[in-house]
């Protein structure tokens, strides 16, 4: 059965043999998967490693230069019993194991088992399957609202808030009017669920794009359209070239007559090359399409077998500011609690004193501030307009508007490759012959050389009959120089147009889809021909033989034709084929010239692994290394000519290894290397992986402000270590360790020990011993990796990139940010604190599955050192001085129960107590959303200053302490000012000391602010004149007669610039004295 992935196929017919809500299931075997397990149960024979742990210090290699140390195990903790154990962590533990259990109950997986899928025929399935749709929604209509509460309540401060609101209605415990706590927790939560709905209605509106994607549906009566979500089980499906496959498919047929196709797994394993796939033979001879109606055929396969690790559900993500704020929050709980305690002990405890308790929590409870998540989430509704709206970084969405701020606090960068950091479009960039070497500046020597090369052969032999090399005769005409080096040019392209695997494809004229394979209605016109093949590398080669002069016009299984600068058909008969392995490194080709019947063997490959096969030469290491500090991927050809006698030999003990039942696979690798012996050395040939734009003045801007940028992809490693040196991941003057595969616990011992000897140096692993390593040793991997300036991860899977995310999380506690624009880096984006997605050519599963979505990696340097900047820059602003503006009236609630006997009476009461934290405040506060130390050219010009976030110094407890310092001065001053400077009646000392308290606090917001936006004016202008517009209407609480007297403008003006001046100056000697770093750039 064909491997049921997400494939590129040309022009087929399938049927789905299953479809998946955002799954991925195999029928194959168990795979490689089981011989990994199998292997792993036998490396358990060396246990006795654990007497030898790795030396995690300097100390153990200057003792002693051996690898293994016999060190005392490692120390077992006291295993914690009874009350200790459920004090210390036992509760939370017996809670989650019946939470799983209550979830497992209700939740109860079906158990998975074979199916028999008839070919048309979805309405004979006997088990029921769930819609082939994609849903990335959160909740549904039932529960929308329980679920926005619970992500409300789960946070203390909201759940505290909800408690005090409650307790109004309780008489006895009834301190003011019920909107006073109502009104704002409503709103609140009224804002939550509007933002909630708007996300959650826009990822309904993605899922339905993705979803109603058309596509051909092959019935009785002919081709009918259907959405992606209505395709069942034992549909046969038309795909067109190019087209994405919606779901997990057979390969029944297809319209080239061999029933081959090529295909793309770049949303299984990030690999974007062409592979060869061939279609169910009964199926491919049938006649026409309708024919598969009437076999009445079935297919068998397995219960599924997961290939690809997928999230069901979705993911909420909490940012690490919440969480800060979540802790701060319970601080305050707790000073709010011991302040209420102290007041009831100064009380003396009498009367009923737990009725004055409750009551003083509930007057001070404005040390909590209900409008702190409000603003934070109408702040980061309004970081994520501004990243839309940034025309530097056009194209850019926000699709989870509850964590701009991360972006301010990253310090690890996992970025996938292939078509995140590359195009992955390969362009041919040098040729070099070993004396002379060509770039893309003098193609056209070649293009001339090879011009007069083919002329002087079709002279000398005229016709098809000439050979395809120059004879000596003609030769002999030019110089001796231009003779040798025109020759070995020749030869050298001839070799890279003959040594590959593409095959070049022709548009039909006729509709797609035919039963009819017509090749008269093929245009084979150049501009007509496309080339696939299994690497992009390849590609490039026969395009640039056919730039030069030497066009690849026609192949097949068992020949090939070159057409020659001057029109002249070449035929080549394809003797065999020895495919590329990562185990081999190379590839080559046994091909016969139909003209001169020569027999020639070339290949291709790696230099290290190349170099062992062709004659003595000095300049091939050298060459390779320039070329690899280039950035170019290298590849050694080389040829042997055979004779007919040679070859006949060859063939009979290829058979005859190939027949072997015993170490088939070592007897005919021994074979196909006694031919790769002294061959001729032709050429070196240097490919570039095209980067995306601007990729390394980005990846070098993230370095320099402190990110540790890691590189996982699914490709060989080869490829990977070249582009982590070509986008300067990997800097030209930086060492870099490639991690030797290790398949058993004591080579990865050996290897990690090995490693930790080297300083300053990137790292190369590939997945399997990153495997073996996660293992045993996870924690030491994890130490030595996160030293590292660099890391490249090759060979990796989608599971595997999810959880070096997730041991970094782990290991460090630091933030992380992955990168990523195929569906085989979802899991990983998904796994990382912070998920960027780029729209590439890999589809769109990424970006919608992330975060944040750009249209190209360059755009995350802006993203994250201006956007993410400011962002968590502005929202611990912001959070601290909400928290200031509850603890400086909660200061003068505690100053006034104090000077009349501490008692429970409210200082403030009614539309008071709902306007400070509304109208007369509300828009100076949250106008600091718009505040910057530094403008946004400056941040990405001195990227230095995002490493100062990373720190937590913006929003730390010395930062809160010294708010709170500020609060206790300015809340004794104000209500003592107050007592002190008032007359006769009580209601004047409300009225001096609340006006001066409005007014201090939009002084303290003038204070806080670095750089005015005309915004935060009119809010400063528009908040006092709401506050002097509504004294006439506030007789309850003033007095109107007294607030328009001379002495209540200076009494209050008076409290203001004593609570106010001191901190303007001592703000401004500290930036005298001890200047930020954004100060000074900005002077």
């Amino acid at each position: 059965m064909a491997e049921q992935i997400p494939l590129y196929p040309v022009r087929s017919a399938a049927a789905a043999a299953n479809c998946k809500r955002a799954t991925y299931f195999s029928a194959a075997g168990p795979g490689p998967g089981a011989e990994r397990s199998s292997r792993y149960q036998l490396e358990d024979e060396s246990a006795h490693l654990d007497e030898m742990p790795l030396m995690m210090s300097e100390e153990g290699f200057e003792n002693d230069e051996s690898d293994y140390h016999k060190l005392p195990r490692a120390r077992i903790m006291r295993r914690k019993r009874g009350l200790e154990w459920f004090v210390c962590g036992g509760w939370k533990f017996l809670c989650t194991s019946c939470c799983d259990w209550l979830i497992n109950i209700c939740q109860r997986k079906r158990e998975l088992k074979a199916r028999t899928v008839w070919l048309g025929y979805p309405e004979k399935c006997e088990e029921k399957h769930p819609r082939n749709s994609i849903k990335n929604q959160k909740y549904n209509v039932f529960t929308f609202i329980p679920g926005v509460l619970y992500e409300q309540f789960k946070f203390f401060l909201n759940l505290y808030f909800l408690v005090v609101s409650c307790s109004q209605f309780v008489p006895a415990l009834k301190i003011g009017y019920l909107y006073t706590y109502w009104a704002p927790l409503g709103f609140v939560l009224a804002v939550t669920i509007m933002r909630e709905a708007i996300d959650e209605f826009r990822r309904f509106q993605r899922d339905k794009e993705v979803n109603s994607q058309l596509y051909s549906k092959l019935t009785v009566r002919g081709k009918v359209q259907v959405k992606s979500s209505d395709i069942q089980v034992g549909d046969l499906i038309i795909v067109e070239k190019n087209q994405r496959i919606p779901s997990d498919m057979v390969f029944l047929r297809t319209s080239e007559k061999a029933g081959s196709c090529f295909i793309r797994t770049d949303q299984l394993d990030g690999e974007t090359d062409w592979k060869l796939k061939v279609a169910v033979s009964c199926t491919q001879r049938l006649p026409a399409l309708g024919d598969l109606f009437s076999i009445n055929a079935y297919v068998y396969a397995q219960k599924p077998q997961q290939d690809i690790h997928s999230f069901e559900g979705t993911f909420t993500r909490v940012g690490l500011l919440d969480l800060e704020l979540n802790q701060l929050t319970k601080a305050l709980f707790l000073a709010l609690v011991a302040l209420s305690v102290v007041m009831v002990t100064l009380q003396g405890f009498s009367g009923p004193w737990y009725r004055s308790l409750f009551r003083f929590l509930l007057l001070f409870s404005y040390i909590i501030p209900i409008s702190l998540r409000v603003n934070l989430d109408m702040g980061k509704a309004a970081y994520g307009w501004m990243i839309m709206k940034d025309e530097n970084i056009p194209g850019t969405v926000v699709r989870t508007s509850t964590i701009p701020e991360e972006l301010g606090r990253l310090v690890y960068l996992l970025t996938d490759k292939t078509g995140t950091l590359t195009r992955n479009e390969m362009v041919f960039k040098r040729l070099h012959l070993g004396t002379v070497s060509y770039g893309t500046d003098t193609m056209d020597e070649i293009q001339n050389q090879l011009m007069n090369s083919y002329s002087q052969v079709q002279s000398q032999g005229g016709g098809n009959n000439a050979s395809s090399t120059p004879p000596r005769k003609a030769q002999s005409s030019a110089p001796k120089v231009r003779k040798s080096v025109s020759s070995r040019v020749h030869e050298a392209v001839k070799a890279v147009a003959l040594c590959h695997n593409v095959t070049p494809v022709y548009e039909a004229r006729g509709a797609a889809g035919e039963t009819e394979f017509a090749e008269a209605d093929q245009d084979f016109s150049d501009d007509n021909r496309t080339y696939q093949a299994s690497s992009p590398d390849e590609v490039a080669l026969v395009q640039w033989t056919e730039s030069v002069g030497l066009t690849l016009v026609n192949r097949d299984l068992t020949s090939m034709q070159l057409r020659t600068p001057s029109g002249q058909i070449l035929t080549y008969c394809i003797l065999q084929t020895f495919p590329f392995t990562s185990e081999s490194k190379r590839m080559g080709v046994i091909v016969r010239d139909e003209s001169t019947a020569e027999i020639t063997f070339y290949m291709k490959g790696a230099d290290v692994a190349m170099s062992t096969v062709v004659q003595y030469n000095d300049w091939l290491e050298e060459e390779c290394g320039n070329m690899a500090r280039e950035g170019l991927r290298t590849l050694v050809v080389a040829k042997r000519a055979l004779t007919e006698e040679q070859y006949q030999d060859f063939e009979n003990r290829y058979n005859q290894a190939k027949l072997s039942v015993h170490d088939r696979t070592l007897k005919v690798a021994a074979v196909v290397e006694s031919l790769e012996r002294e061959m001729e050395l032709l050429c070196l040939t240097g490919v570039e992986d095209q980067l995306q734009a601007d990729v390394r003045p980005t990846l070098e801007m993230l370095r320099n402000a402190g990110l540790k940028i890691w590189m996982l992809t699914g490709d060989k490693l080869e490829t990977a270590t070249c582009i982590a040196k070509s986008s300067h991941l990997v800097s030209r003057t930086q060492d870099t360790h490639v991690f030797r595969p290790v398949t058993s616990r004591g080579e990865a011992h050996l290897e990690l020990n090995a490693f930790r000897r080297k300083h300053d140096c990137a790292l190369v692993i590939s997945g399997d011993s990153l495997e073996v390593c996660l293992k045993y040793y996870e924690r030491e991997f994890a130490e030595l990796a996160c030293q590292c300036p660099a890391v490249v991860c090759c060979r990796c899977a989608p599971t595997q990139k999810a959880r070096i995310v997730k041991l970094l999380r782990q290991h460090t506690g630091r933030r992380t940010c992955a990168v990523g624009d195929g569906g085989n880096d979802v899991s990983m984006i998904q796994a990382a604190d912070c998920g960027i997605g780029i729209e590439g050519k890999e589809g769109r599963q990424a970006s919608l599955a992330a975060d944040f979505s750009v249209p190209q990696f360059r755009h995350t340097g802006r993203l994250l050192t201006v956007h993410g900047r400011s962002s968590y820059k502005r929202s611990a602003a912001l959070s601290q001085f909400v928290m200031h503006r509850g603890l400086i009236i909660s200061t003068m609630q505690a100053v006034f129960s104090s000077v009349f006997y501490f008692a429970s009476v409210p200082l403030y009461q009614g539309f008071l107590m709902v306007g400070y934290a509304t109208v007369y405040t509300m828009f100076p506060v949250f106008s600091l959303v718009l505040d910057q130390d530094v403008k946004p050219e400056m941040a990405m010009l001195y990227p230095e200053l995002y490493k100062d976030l990373t720190k937590g110094r913006s929003l730390s407890c010395k930062t809160f302490l010294v708010w709170v310092l500020i609060s206790i001065y300015q809340g004794g001053i104000l209500m003592s000012g107050a007592l002190v400077l008032f007359e006769s009646e009580f209601v004047h000392v409300v009225a001096i000391s609340f006006t001066a308290l409005v007014l201090t606090e939009l002084l303290m917001v003038a204070l806080t602010v670095r750089t005015w936006h005309w915004l935060m004016a009119v809010a400063e202008l528009l908040s006092l004149g709401c506050y002097v517009a509504s004294l006439a209407f506030l007789n309850k609480y003033f007095d109107v007669a007294f607030i328009t007297t001379v002495t209540f403008v200076w009494k209050v003006s008076a409290i203001t610039v004593v609570s106010c001046l001191p901190l303007y100056v001592l703000k401004y000697l500290k930036r005298k004295l001890s200047p930020p770093s954004y100060s000074k750039l900005s002077s």
